[in-house]
């Protein structure tokens, strides 16, 4: 009789959750965006290399201000090299 008792407890307290069902907002579409590149025409050269892994022999992307033009492709990740050179 208790283990009955126990049972419906656990099973209202599962259907009644946490509170309300939060709605979902939408995400924003990105692709149709359009925003202003940065100029960085004169800025300092910089360029941020990401790789793959600690042997650093993939670049899987890159962000920054590179020969006076914004250049930002690929993935991110913790393994980074800094140019700063043109």
């Amino acid at each position: 009789m208790r283990a009955s008792i126990l049972g419906g407890v656990l099973a209202t307290a599962l259907m009644v959750g946490c509170g309300p069902a939060m709605e979902q907002e939408e995400a924003p579409d990105l692709a149709t965006q359009e925003a202003p590149l940065p100029d960085c025409a004169n800025s300092p050269d910089y360029l941020t290399m990401y790789f793959s892994d600690g042997s650093y022999s993939e670049q899987i992307g890159g962000r920054g201000c590179h020969c006076g033009w914004w250049e930002s492709w690929g993935r991110t990740s913790a393994y980074r090299q800094i140019l700063n050179e043109c």
